[in-house]
């Protein structure tokens, strides 16, 4: 397992050792040794999975404190353009993001601390993505960033005629107005 610092401060990329035979592979996609070797010390408490067509963009989701969630992405089937925005306004790159493809092909992992917006574009035909969380889902903590926020300036690699939001995500604030606590 190889840990990879981004440009942005713990936020980091994960790419596991895999073994394959002709049998298929096999590779370890978390181990909490390892993880604590290497500083990621959050103590997961549930997997989330959803589905999703080409063109969805969910996100940029995140919940104030003491209900941050710290995430471990990776995707099952399809591929993705995962996207994390430094909420931390004390950071050297707070407004910054970091957008990595994960896929079933590539197996990599992005671990995304607490005070980070977090959101993916689906660039396959499908994609299933798992994550785990070191938090239940609080409904007073939700908060969320508009995803074309000209602020942001992130590239979800799809084509505009392409793009499918949810209304919810539609009415979401940009930036400036987000209103986090971090």
């Amino acid at each position: 397992m190889n840990i990879e610092q981004t440009v942005i401060k713990d936020l980091v990329i994960i790419n596991p050792t895999v073994f394959e035979d002709s049998r298929g592979y096999f590779f370890e996609a978390y181990n909490q040794d390892k993880f604590e070797q290497n500083g990621i010390t959050y103590q997961f408490i549930q997997d989330n999975q959803s589905f999703s067509k080409r063109g969805v963009i969910r996100g940029l989701h995140l919940q104030d404190s003491p209900f941050a969630q710290a995430k471990l992405v990776r995707v099952l089937q399809g591929e993705i353009l995962d996207v994390a925005v430094d909420l931390r306004k004390n950071s050297p790159t707070y407004g910054q993001h970091v957008s990595v493809v994960l896929s079933a092909d590539n197996k990599k992992q992005l671990m995304i601390p607490h005070r980070f917006a977090h959101g993916f574009s689906v660039l396959s035909e499908t994609a299933s993505v798992l994550y785990k969380v070191d938090q239940v889902y609080h409904k007073e903590s939700e908060r969320g960033i508009r995803y074309d926020d000209p602020a942001l300036g992130i590239d979800w690699k799809v084509r505009p005629e392409e793009i499918i939001v949810s209304d919810k995500d539609l009415v979401l604030p940009d930036f400036a107005h987000c209103n986090s606590q971090f």
